[in-house]
């Protein structure tokens, strides 16, 4: 069952990770320290809104996660969560990235926290009103806007999952950035993995 799966209760919890607050530090390596947001986009055929949330690996740039819905709730959160770290072959018991998001209640939440202790991931929430903190997935976001978002008029909710999905992969796998050796982020960290190249050490 889906929630025995994903989330443990507060009662099975072998760890009891804490909280601590967000500040900047080297990143040297993938899956090292990822960065989880909310934005919100406009549905013009029906009037109504519809969320993302998105998970980003700051060191390749990875979109690692997503989830997009007409809602965005701590369940959502959790599953983009542990589903991404499936993706990437990171269990229990492994070095887990730290991962570093604002007060949403979407990971202020006893479900997000529990989830956490349950997989012993570090959370770190960044300081009221310093979304800089939090850069990488904010630029995403921005990027998604730009690109995505406002060039589309969405009909429906169908056409916003489809059209925003094949973004996605876009950006993962064919969209370069000059500040991962002009390669799209899956290419990068294939190349990071495989031994390839080498990355550059960054502050985030």
């Amino acid at each position: 069952m889906q929630g025995t799966e994903y989330f443990a209760s507060s009662a099975k919890n072998k760890f009891q990770t804490p909280r601590k607050l967000a500040k900047r530090e080297k990143v040297t390596s993938p899956n090292q320290l990822w960065q989880m947001d909310v934005k919100y986009g406009y549905i013009t055929g029906t009037g109504r809104f519809f969320f993302q949330l998105s998970a980003i690996a700051v060191f390749d740039r990875s979109i690692v996660g997503y989830h997009i819905g007409l809602s965005a709730t701590a369940k959502d959160a959790c599953r983009v969560l542990i589903n991404a770290l499936k993706k990437r072959g990171l269990a229990p018991g492994m070095k887990l990235p730290v991962i570093r998001t604002d007060n949403g209640s979407q990971f202020i939440s006893k479900l997000f926290k529990e989830t956490c202790n349950t997989w012993d991931i570090e959370h770190e929430r960044i300081p009221v009103k310093t979304p800089n903190i939090n850069a990488y997935i904010e630029s995403f976001h921005a990027i998604l806007e730009d690109e995505c978002y406002k060039r589309n008029e969405f009909a429906d909710f169908a056409e916003v999952y489809q059209i925003v999905s094949e973004y996605i992969d876009y950006y993962n796998n064919r969209r370069r950035h000059s500040s991962i050796n002009y390669l799209a982020p899956n290419e990068f960290y294939k190349s990071i993995t495989n031994g390839q190249i080498t990355g550059h050490e960054m502050v985030a």
